[in-house]
């Protein structure tokens, strides 16, 4: 009998023999909450503010909103004064009615119900102050950075449990971008001190609530993998190819389950060949899956180029299944 989408996900999470690889993101009905919803919709380039104070625009053609913090819009303009002027904004009485009718008609045997929750503890600090100014907060004021994110890191704690109350969910989607496509953005000493403590409160708090919690971070972050590993990170989605992924494997002795490994911005230009673009899906799979826990995809969800898309899309659902049938599990 063939596995359910959420069966064949666990059975790759726990190292067995799975129908096939193939990206863990398929097997998540993530579902609009509150806060997903308070972000521009329009893509006029309005500037929009969310219940932090940070401003947004959707600009045409982006295929998201993002923060356009300037020296002037920016809610922290002086960490040492951070109680000043950071605004938390409320987690009770928020409108659940859209998230909760969804949540419903999610069938629960053939997919994980989750939110996504980004702005993570980094994110959220540079989406109030700016990336410059937030870099030099962390290297010259972390003992500041350290109340503020206290702060937003406590919100983060009580949200997680109003969510779990609404929904019963079964996974968070969680967004920090700890690092570029070169390195970390922090040093890792700097980025023990500061973040991992609150963060380990984070992971706590979904884990006592029996909810997984994926960690997005496309890009750089193996020198803090075995943190990742102590956090109780359950899955690392966004694992970009730029990070030495054998390595990782063997350096945290394969407990920090990872998802991506595809090097789609490599291939999303328009010179890209359908040969080249199925050959990177048939290396990710063939270099990383061989010692399991391993969901190839494309970091960063799909190819803009609908063509090369098609083909990565195309090849990842037939050599995944046909990867397994020549690498059986012992």
């Amino acid at each position: 009998m063939a596995m359910t989408l959420r069966e064949n996900m666990i059975a790759v999470l726990e190292d067995r023999q799975p129908d096939f690889v193939g990206d863990f993101m398929n097997a998540l009905a993530i579902v609009p909450d509150p806060v997903l919803l308070d972000r521009p919709k329009v893509p006029d380039g309005t500037e929009y503010r969310d219940g932090w104070g940070t401003v947004w625009m959707l600009m045409p053609g982006a295929p998201g909103p993002h923060p356009h913090v300037t020296d002037e819009n920016a809610v922290i303009k002086d960490i040492t004064k951070w109680e000043e002027d950071l605004h938390v904004p409320p987690v009770e009485g928020l409108d659940w009615s859209l998230a909760k009718k969804l949540a419903a008609d999610v069938d629960r045997k053939e997919k994980f119900l989750a939110i996504m929750m980004s702005g993570g503890l980094f994110e959220r600090s540079h989406h109030l102050m700016g990336m410059e100014n937030a870099l030099i907060a962390y290297l010259e004021e972390p003992e500041c950075m350290k109340g503020m994110l206290r702060k937003i890191a406590d919100w983060k704690i009580a949200y997680i449990k109003e969510a779990h109350k609404q929904l019963n969910l079964d996974a968070i989607f969680y967004h920090d971008d700890w690092g570029s496509k070169q390195n970390l953005f922090l040093p890792p000493d700097v980025w023990r001190d500061v973040i991992k403590p609150l963060q380990q409160e984070i992971s706590d708090t979904m884990h006592d609530l029996g909810i997984m919690y994926i960690h997005h971070a496309d890009c750089i972050c193996q020198p803090i993998v075995t943190d990742m590993v102590e956090l109780g990170v359950d899955l690392w989605q966004g694992t970009i190819a730029q990070n030495d992924i054998v390595k990782i494997q063997e350096i945290t002795n394969n407990r920090l389950p990872m998802c991506g490994g595809i090097d789609g911005p490599k291939l999303d230009v328009s010179y890209t060949t359908e040969e080249q673009a199925r050959a990177e899906v048939r290396r990710a799979i063939d270099t990383y899956c061989a010692a399991g826990k391993f969901f190839p995809s494309i970091p960063n969800g799909k190819c803009f180029i609908d063509r090369i898309n098609e083909w990565v899309m195309d090849e990842l659902d037939k050599y995944g299944h046909e990867y397994v049938k020549l690498h059986p599990k012992k």
